[in-house]
């Protein structure tokens, strides 16, 4: 993650690499290590796409469309659902049962979001902004993923200010416990 572009563009890309995974998961057979591997990818870049979605996307929305408070609600509450299935998601192995329940319920969550931000907020929120403010918020987003958690926490905080003042902590602890893992690595 970290394409260049507005934010619009770095999201979208972001919703890609993401469902090329999902891919990948689905053409794999069931019981496959290599599929809690690449969910464990998926759920990193998620992390790190959503807690820069709410840092910065979302309070744009609030501020740029006028029904925004509402939309951006109903975003973080999807955030706030899917980081619940990535957290049950976490502590299955591939050959687990549950595994395919919760993979398969966070891609149709994942799916049913992507849709909804690329055919409704995304037009909205480029019409309502100016090009350089998107440039803007493209940039800061790419800087949160940076430093931004790579594993879920549902119960933290998932607006500002809270949000941006926690989320560097626990993105450099979740780093170094995927350093120590292996998680997240690809081979």
């Amino acid at each position: 993650m970290g394409h260049g572009g507005d934010v619009i563009n770095e999201l979208t890309t972001d919703h890609r690499e993401v469902d090329e995974i999902f891919a990948q998961i689905e053409a794999l057979p069931v019981g496959d290590k290599r599929r809690k591997d690449l969910a464990d990818q998926a759920t990193i870049e998620l992390v790190r796409h959503s807690v820069a979605e709410e840092m910065y996307l979302y309070p744009a929305v609030r501020h740029f469309l006028p029904d925004g408070d509402a939309i951006a609600d109903r975003e973080v509450r999807d955030h706030s659902e899917a980081e619940r299935t990535m957290k049950e998601l976490e502590g299955c192995q591939a050959d687990d049962p549950r595994f395919d329940e919760f993979m398969g319920r966070l891609m149709r969550e994942i799916r049913e979001h992507v849709t909804d931000e690329e055919e409704n907020l995304f037009p909205r929120l480029r019409q309502a902004a100016s090009p350089e403010e998107l440039e803007k918020l493209g940039e800061k987003v790419r800087t949160a993923k940076k430093t931004a958690p790579t594993r879920p926490h549902p119960s933290a905080p998932d607006t500002p200010p809270a949000n941006k003042l926690l989320a560097p902590g626990a993105g450099m602890v979740d780093r170094i416990r995927d350093a120590l893992s292996g998680r997240g690595k690809t081979d």
